[in-house]
């Protein structure tokens, strides 16, 4: 096909680091443009990268990460471009990977292609396949090439599931549509995931992430109302999605903060039950 591949990037930012500001230059000169969405409590554009690529919006309120995606995608579209590169904070990318993704999708037909993605390298311990290319169920939203058509006519990320679960729900979304997920194992990136550890408990392992208890309200309120959308579709998927056996017996053995996280998985819980939506954590403070 050989075709000249337009890509925009997007990353959200929360009162990041001097290292979450540094690794924008990972990925900045192999992309058209940058919309820098700062969902920080004071002004970050000071502290940016000097790039003339780079559109800097200071929304002076935290809104979630599906909204801020949903805003560059719009206004990317403006602009004529195919595909959006989205990006967490804590994320940078090895040398050449954007260039050789964009080689690669100038000659691949993607009409049916919502995202393309290469490896992520974290601490998580997943193995990885022997093939070149798969097709995983979903991918986390921190180095995709989001294919813009698709995001259009799916209706874009779920504005009030607000954040923990917009990656897991849009991907789903995107098979059931008959969308498909590429995965090149062959390139990575970089994507550090914050205090997760494993540690033994009895005769198993477990995967503690040490989440906040405001991560914690929105994982069980979002995922059981992603078990609710899609689990006629995807049942063992969503089965273990909204099982909580592990996480609590993470936070009670391991974790900080155990009275308030035990709490906020109640509440998230409980506010499921009730149908709240969109950021309503933030009225227990």
């Amino acid at each position: 096909m050989n075709k000249s591949v337009k890509v925009a990037g997007v990353v959200v930012l929360y009162n990041p680091s001097d290292d979450d500001i540094k690794n924008i230059n990972s990925y900045i000169d192999d992309i058209d443009i940058l919309y820098v969405m700062d969902n920080s409590n004071n002004d970050n554009k000071k502290r940016l990268p000097k790039n003339k690529k780079i559109n800097y919006i200071y929304n002076g309120d935290n809104l979630g990460i599906a909204t801020p995606l949903n805003k560059a995608a719009k206004l990317a579209r403006k602009e004529k471009i195919d595909w959006l590169l989205t990006m967490d904070q804590d994320t940078n990318f090895n040398f050449g990977v954007i260039k050789e993704i964009k080689k690669r999708l100038s000659t691949i037909d993607y009409k049916k292609i919502g995202i393309v993605t290469p490896w992520h390298n974290t601490k998580l311990r997943i193995k990885k396949s022997n093939k070149t290319i798969d097709y995983p169920l979903d991918v986390m939203t921190s180095g995709n090439f989001l294919n813009l058509e698709i995001h259009k006519k799916m209706g874009g990320f779920k504005d009030w599931i607000f954040i923990d679960g917009v990656d897991m729900e849009y991907c789903l979304n995107l098979h059931k549509n008959n969308y498909q997920i590429i995965r090149y194992n062959d390139l990575e990136i970089i994507h550090n995931l914050g205090e997760i550890e494993y540690k033994k408990f009895l005769w198993k392992e477990l995967l503690i992430t040490n989440h906040t208890a405001m991560r914690r309200y929105y994982q069980v309120r979002n995922y059981h109302y992603i078990n609710d959308l899609y689990n006629s579709d995807f049942p063992d998927y969503c089965k273990r999605l909204i099982k909580l056996k592990a996480i609590i017996i993470g936070i009670i053995f391991f974790e900080k903060d155990k009275f308030n996280k035990l709490r906020a998985c109640y509440r998230g819980y409980r506010d499921y039950k009730a149908g709240l939506r969109g950021k309503s954590y933030e009225r227990y403070n």
